[in-house]
């Protein structure tokens, strides 16, 4: 199976390195039409702002949007920015895919990154590395919270979408990449989940 990754900006490897502990194809994703070569597909982190241009820059507003009605997708740190109804920033135009209320690095600069071992029911215990992370504010009623940090969100659900505050891809461990994709239909080998 092909997951797309938005390569635009962003660790586009560590995603593809943690699909392919999987067993699936990571195929980067530019163009609109791209899209239609892939089963999902993973808005990585970066600089939203700068992302959110690159998207209005390369016209996939429309086609992300599209794509995303009847395809799962997963945003980690920049992308949940991006995939949010409401960001706190007017630079990013938002897809409105989760409807989460969001605050751009929330969780402070670089040089306040951190790792914590975060435990929930849908993953078990999970380390997260969180950089430059943004803070889910408010949840809207369909949004269900698999994680959070301190009372704050920071994994949320919204059918067959994920949103991320952390950097799973950094952590080498699929099992968040794999929860996404096993609940939304495309992912059934637990056994490579170890």
């Amino acid at each position: 199976m092909r997951i797309g990754i938005l390569a635009l900006q962003g660790d586009v490897e560590a995603h593809a390195g943690t699909l392919a502990r999987l067993g699936l194809e990571a195929v980067p994703v530019r163009r609109g039409d791209e899209l239609e070569e892939v089963a999902a597909l993973v808005i990585p982190g970066g600089e939203s702002t700068t992302m959110s241009r690159l998207i209005e820059r390369q016209g996939l507003h429309a086609p992300l949007r599209e794509f995303a009605a009847d395809h799962p997708v997963m945003g980690t740190c920049a992308g949940l920015v991006l995939m949010a109804r409401d960001p706190d920033d007017a630079r990013v135009t938002p897809l409105g895919l989760l409807d989460i209320r969001v605050s751009r690095n929330a969780y402070g600069r670089q040089i306040h990154s951190f790792t914590a071992t975060l435990d929930g029911e849908a993953t078990g215990p999970v380390k997260a590395v969180f950089i430059r992370a943004p803070r889910v504010e408010a949840t809207g009623p369909g949004v269900e919270t698999l994680l959070e940090h301190e009372g704050s969100p920071v994994l949320v659900a919204e059918g067959p979408h994920f949103g991320c505050a952390f950097h799973p891809e950094l952590a080498g461990d699929p099992r968040i990449h794999a929860l996404w994709l096993r609940r939304a239909g495309l992912l059934e080998d637990q056994e490579r989940v170890a």
